[in-house]
């Protein structure tokens, strides 16, 4: 079952996690915050992969280029005419 508890977001953004739910955590032990909406995630980084900050870097370079093909900044091009200007390079 779920631990549940409260806490209150300071003025420099700082959250402080509860005692009641701090058992096993270390000073200085990293977390990656996820957020959708206003559902917030906090996960042990260890408990990504050895890769953990290039894969956050790449999802938000993906994030930002979704963003942009959204609003139309990029070009669809056909096998031919995409291969034809790679060679070019």
């Amino acid at each position: 079952m779920a631990e549940i508890d409260m806490t209150t977001i300071s003025s420099k953004g700082q959250v402080v996690i509860p005692a009641t739910l701090r058992k096993g955590v270390k000073a200085g032990a990293r977390y990656v915050v996820i957020r959708e909406g206003d559902l917030y995630v906090l996960k042990r980084a260890d408990a990504f992969g050895a890769n953990l900050a290039a894969e956050l870097a790449f999802a938000r370079r993906t994030e930002v280029a979704w963003k942009e093909f959204e609003k139309g900044g990029f070009v669809s091009k056909g096998k031919k005419q995409f291969l034809s200007e790679l060679e070019k390079w």
